[in-house]
């Protein structure tokens, strides 16, 4: 009767303390009905709108102002320094000249020339260096920006979009994908002004100095945009794949590394190595087409650059035969050519690094645009003012649409009530949880608290109503007590204590070394199942309230060790309204009321007995159970 677990939650904590939207939040995937989408990440060949990226990218940089225009201020000025550098090497050459077979030096004009020309390099180096280091800190304060935006969206995201994206590609999203435009921002940055300014001045100067040969040095300019253009868009389309396949191959990874165990269980090894391979060596192929494409750009624009040298050696020497420049000006025009296509190179070397930053500015923003968990329910509901009277009434819903999971499901529970919710694989029982926490959204009907709309109550204060206790629990890294206490964080450590005693948890917390200041390793794997599960349980306790939430919470442990946490759990819902998600049936006897769910409504309910008296539905789940009868 175990519930299909493809989307299964992985989190169990209070949702007074966490949003359940979130990254880490508490959900239930979309198991009632084992239709619930499952996630597969789209793999898109190219950015939907680089544009659209490239602007929200600029809006980002644009919010370090400061820094944006002190290092534009630098590379204004070191550019005004490349461009002057010519110009005193063709002054210090002419100062070197040959009359009537007879070398005349003008020593004067030389050794000044020289001296500036020191000052000059000596400058630019620096302000080089100045400029790195702004650079460094606009592309951490940038990408700094982008993280906290992207994950404060995470947080904001419903339970579906958790449900329908692999985790590995959304952390591969926030982890490499943003890296790769700090990469580019701290190195591009500077060069596209840089480069624009030294292309803008070196015409300037090159056309005041000789008209004729600034079109000669100009003449393999549309030869390397053409080949940058035709290149670059064969780049794109890899430097895309390559980062989708690195969230695919990190999504293989989270979900080897967190199943292990199942994986060792089944001897799955083999298999999962050869899948990663497959994955990886889909990568490495699309990778090498990327870096093939991306490191061919480089020699391509240095032979450009050595035919836009030949020409203008060539040509400029036959103008200085002819008298009209001098040769010193043909100096300054081919360190001039030389800086007229620098540029053009280092984009065009860069050009593999402005792909992949661009691929992965267009998956973060992917994450950013998505539609945040709406809330039109503005009435507030005081804690203490709530009784937990519930109320479903013809509630339909579906996961996906036209395959309805509740078909006209109605239940009525009063308050302080213990209602048990059993059935077959697929019958709808968690669904009723994710609808009546608002993880999801009703198609038709109505779900009442307190004789109150749900959906005109906000998620927040409905939810700081009901606590959820799971089968899977989630502890973090930190001490028992700060796990306890995640349930109410101004909790003090007396109450921290109370919870604890309430379910039964203090016994084996006294005897751990360092008692409630003792430290959890990684998801509590220092502790056992049953343990985790009881200090989940205080957690709830700690958080106090209204309506009390039980999935399966001792469907993974052992009968000894269930018999402490039932008996945590009867102290829990003392005094509360509670639903009771179970397998086991032999947990729910006690319960006030039995719901027996089948193909989505309420198929039979009542106390134990008389379900059984009954031999319906309850009857023949049971006597699969405990009599070996086929259903």
């Amino acid at each position: 009767m175990a519930e299909n677990n493809q989307s299964r939650p992985e989190n169990n904590v209070n949702m007074r303390n966490m949003r359940p939207g979130g990254m880490g939040g508490p959900g239930f995937g979309p198991r009632g009905g084992g239709r619930g989408p499952m996630g597969m990440m789209m793999v898109r060949e190219k950015p939907e709108n680089a544009g659209k990226t490239l602007k929200k990218l600029v809006k980002y940089i644009g919010k370090n102002k400061y820094l944006l225009l002190s290092m534009i201020l630098i590379v204004l000025f070191t550019a005004f320094l490349t461009i002057v550098a010519p110009i005193l090497q063709g002054r210090a050459i002419d100062a070197i000249t040959i009359n009537e077979q007879k070398l005349s030096v003008d020593f004067q004009a030389l050794t000044k020339n020289l001296l500036l020309m020191l000052i000059v390099y000596l400058s630019s180096a620096i302000l080089t260096y100045v400029q790195s280091r702004i650079a460094v800190k606009l592309s951490q304060s940038t990408v700094r920006t982008m993280r906290s935006d992207l994950f404060s969206k995470l947080e904001r995201l419903p339970i579906k979009y958790f449900d329908t994206h692999k985790h590995g590609d959304i952390m591969s999203r926030m982890t490499n994908d943003v890296e790769n435009v700090s990469n580019t921002i701290s190195t591009s940055i500077s060069s596209l002004f840089s480069g624009t300014l030294t292309i803008v001045g070196c015409l300037v100067v090159m056309l005041i100095k000789s008209p004729l040969l600034t079109l000669v040095s100009v003449i393999t300019v549309p030869l390397t945009v053409f080949a940058t253009s035709k290149l670059g868009k064969i780049m794109r389309k890899y430097f895309v794949a390559q980062q989708a396949l690195l969230g695919t191959l990190n999504g293989h990874i989270e979900e080897n590394v967190t199943g292990y165990k199942t994986l060792s269980a089944f001897s799955r090894e083999k298999r999962s190595v050869e899948e990663f391979s497959e994955i990886s060596g889909e990568l490495c192929k699309c990778g090498i087409k990327a870096q093939i494409f991306g490191g061919v750009m480089g020699p391509v624009m240095n032979v450009i650059g050595n035919l836009n040298f030949l020409l203008v050696a060539a040509f400029g020497g036959y103008l200085a035969l002819s008298g009209s420049i001098s040769l010193g000006t043909i100096q300054s025009f081919i360190s001039y050519s030389k800086q007229l296509t620098r540029p053009i190179n280092e984009l065009a070397n860069q050009y593999a690094q402005i792909q992949t930053a661009i691929a992965g500015a267009d998956r973060v923003f992917a994450i950013m645009d998505s539609e945040p968990e709406t809330d039109n329910g503005k009435a507030e509901l005081p804690t203490d003012t709530v009784r937990g009277k519930l109320s479903f009434k013809n509630v339909v819903f579906s996961y996906k649409q036209g395959e309805p999971v509740l078909k006209g499901f109605n239940l009525e529970v009063s308050p302080g009530q213990k209602i048990a919710i059993v059935g077959a694989t697929g019958a709808g029982k968690t669904t009723v949880v994710n609808l009546l926490t608002r993880f999801y959204e009703i198609d038709s009907g109505e779900i009442l608290l307190d004789d109150k709309n749900i959906t005109d109550i906000s998620k927040e204060s409905l939810r700081k109503c009901i606590s959820i206790v799971l089968q899977d629990t989630t502890l973090f890294s930190g001490t028992i007590s700060e796990n306890i206490k995640y349930g109410n964080l101004s909790a003090s450590f007396d109450e921290i204590k109370k919870a604890a005693e309430i379910a039964n948890s203090d016994v084996f917390i006294e005897r751990m070394p360092d008692k409630y200041d003792s430290l959890l390793s990684e998801s509590g794997s220092n502790l056992s199942q049953g343990q985790r599960q009881l200090l989940s349980i205080a957690r709830a306790a700690l958080a106090n309230p209204k309506i009390l939430i039980l999935d399966e919470a001792t469907s993974s442990v052992d009968t000894r060790t269930e018999m402490h946490i039932q008996n945590a759990m009867i102290e829990l819902m003392k005094g509360r309204t509670s639903l009771i998600i179970a397998h086991r049936l032999s947990t729910i006897r006690n319960a006030d009321k039995i719901i027996v769910m089948e193909n989505g409504v309420v198929a039979e309910e009542g106390c134990h007995e008389d379900l059984l008296a009954k031999k319906g539905c309850y009857y023949r789940l049971y006597q699969s159970q405990f009599a070996g009868i086929s259903t």
